[in-house]
């Protein structure tokens, strides 16, 4: 079936199969910073924003996507390049496959809640799983790019 996308912006018309998962879609499509983990919905590696909210793409049907708006991090380049300092300087980036996921949930994070918590922050990036750095760096880092950004 072909269905429309609009992903990063750019509208784009793909062919899927009726049991293919969105984030095969979007690799397939050229989407690199997707990553498949787990491919059960429990690591969050695969994270992209659909209308703005994570969503764990790896058990996301593409046909659900049609006509919505798509966003990974390549989408956000600017934004996730500014978080990524933080992420650095805290040495939270070890092999970084968790980086594009947490990135793109710490970006939709900020638009969506203001002056959030130590709380509110381990809640809406719960499901991110790191399996290099630790948690703690991760936290440093996002807490200072919400405070300054």
């Amino acid at each position: 079936m072909i269905i429309n996308l609009k992903v990063n912006g750019k509208n784009i018309k793909v062919g899927v199969r009726a049991d293919e998962y969105l984030s095969d879609t979007l690799r397939n499509n050229g989407f690199k910073s997707v990553k498949r983990g787990c491919d059960k919905s429990t690591c969050g590696a695969c994270t992209v924003l659909v209308d703005g909210e994570p969503v764990l793409s790896c058990s996301y049907f593409s046909h659900r996507a049609e006509g919505k708006s798509i966003t990974t991090l390549e989408g956000v380049y600017a934004e996730a390049e500014k978080l990524g300092e933080y992420i650095v300087n805290e040495g939270a980036d070890q092999c970084g496959f968790c980086t594009p996921s947490l990135a793109l949930t710490a970006i939709a994070m900020k638009n969506e809640l203001e002056n959030p918590t130590e709380e509110d922050i381990k809640h809406y990036l719960n499901g991110n799983l790191c399996r290099c750095t630790g948690y703690e760096s991760q936290m440093k880092s996002i807490k200072k790019y919400l405070e300054v950004e």
